[in-house]
């Protein structure tokens, strides 16, 4: 039997008072079980950082839960609860060269969450924490004494990682880690994360709007429109079988190899006005085992038809 590590349960994510109120997510259900890579996946303004950021506690939520190994971590906690959640979840953030501190050496960058929470014992054991993970992400340990901008996006990347990483947690949120950087550097730095998973038996949330790179990486994958989770299933059978019309269309933007076939796709659009929710309203259901769609009574008895 598996183990949720996290449970989101029906989490709304606002900004702003009153007229200028602002929903960036709502009726967000979904869980992430341990040692998975779950995915999170939709175009830009969809809610998708959003919902990794409250995870970890940097965005307020104004309804539902977010439960971290059977603890309520939104809301009030105490300064000790929002420590051990600060240590054992940890984000890998989209721009390499905007997340690190340009004045900050690679050294101190790396250390600084080991600082913060005291998590060596003495000088000479911080120093091989660092050296460790250093050489786990592929880097070398004369970069420590150099800075961010003497380094590439990819290299940066990989500086990101051993920062998160060097404070051994069992939850790391990775928001779209590769889109800044080169196609020649992205199968590198996925295999990177893929392997550090295996190695210290990590757990993912990875934030994409690629479906082909999430292809590559996750377990199940959740797809979301405009801050409302649509679909979850598992990679396979979402490719297989994609059930909502905006997931169909989502699918069909992937780009195909063959030149030939890419020709001749047929491109779906998403038209939102094709629900009417005025009379019943739509709830997330499952229509096969782990496979969840978002709906109401009309859309899922034709979704089950076929």
């Amino acid at each position: 039997m598996t183990e949720k590590l996290v449970e989101i349960k029906d989490l709304e994510i606002s900004f702003g008072e009153g007229k200028k109120k602002f929903v960036a997510v709502k009726n967000a259900n979904f869980f992430i079980n341990k040692g998975e890579t779950f995915s999170l996946v939709g175009e830009s303004g969809s809610g998708k950082t959003t919902i990794g950021r409250a995870i970890i506690g940097i965005n307020d939520t104004s309804a539902g839960d977010i439960i971290y190994d059977g603890q309520k971590i939104n809301g009030k906690l105490s300064k000790e609860q929002r420590k051990d959640v600060i240590r054992k979840i940890q984000m890998i953030f989209q721009d390499p060269a905007a997340s690190l501190n340009d004045r900050a050496t690679v050294d101190y960058i790396i250390s600084e969450g080991l600082y913060n929470f005291h998590l060596y014992e003495n000088e000479e054991d911080r120093k091989a924490k660092v050296r460790e993970i250093i050489d786990q992400v592929g880097l070398l340990e004369e970069h420590l004494t150099r800075y961010p901008h003497e380094f590439s996006g990819g290299q940066r990347q990989r500086i990101g990682i051993a920062r998160a990483l060097v404070m051994q947690p069992e939850l790391v949120i990775a928001d779209e880690p590769i889109s800044a950087l080169d196609v020649s550097v992205r199968a590198q730095v996925l295999n990177l994360l893929k392997k550090m998973q295996k190695e210290l038996g990590l757990t993912y949330l990875f934030i994409a709007h690629d479906l082909s790179v999430v292809r590559f990486i996750s377990d199940r994958i959740a797809v979301i429109y405009k801050g409302v989770i649509v679909e979850v299933a598992e990679t396979e059978e979402l490719f297989r079988n994609p059930i909502h019309p905006y997931t169909k269309s989502l699918l069909s933007a992937v780009p195909i190899p063959d030149p030939m076939l890419e020709r001749d796709k047929e491109l779906v659009v998403y038209d939102p006005d094709q629900h009417d929710y005025s009379s019943s309203k739509p709830y997330m259901a499952e229509l096969s085992p782990g496979h969840f769609v978002w709906g109401n009574d009309a859309e899922l008895s034709k979704y089950r038809k076929g």
